[in-house]
């Protein structure tokens, strides 16, 4: 059975590093490789949860928000189990839970999850991490 664990999150101040990370276990070759798009959305206070950075584990194509684009680096590792998310110079709006996310989808279909309004895969699909906690103060 895939496990995705999220680990990683904790207060920071504003200006600050924070790398997040999700190491999926429970996998063969076989499924890894059916996990094409995996990432990170992230659920703020009083919101909904939103796409914010995805790759797709086929080429390396990295997907972000409108919101992070450019300000956020996603990367993958450990024969693609794990997936990081490093930002630099933290922002008090990217207060959230992060949860983790590892789908099978095209990298169309996985662009797709970063645009505005864009839901997240329906229950049953894909795998989620537990979430972990990020906090940014300003």
């Amino acid at each position: 059975q895939v496990q995705l664990l999220d680990s990683g999150g904790a207060s920071v101040q504003a200006g600050g590093s924070l790398r997040v990370s999700c190491n999926a276990s429970g996998v063969t070759s076989r499924v890894t490789s059916s996990l094409t798009c995996m990432g990170w959305f992230r659920q703020a206070p009083g919101k909904e949860r939103e796409g914010v950075a995805m790759i797709y584990t086929g080429d390396g194509g990295t997907f972000d928000a409108d919101s992070v684009l450019g300000r956020f680096t996603t990367s993958q590792a450990n024969a693609k189990n794990t997936v990081h998310l490093q930002r630099n110079s933290r922002k008090p709006e990217e207060t959230g839970v992060y949860y983790c996310l590892a789908v099978g989808y095209t990298s169309e279909a996985c662009r797709g999850l970063v645009l505005p309004g864009a839901e997240p895969p329906g229950t049953g699909f894909g795998h989620w991490g537990q979430g972990t906690q990020v906090t940014v103060s300003s």
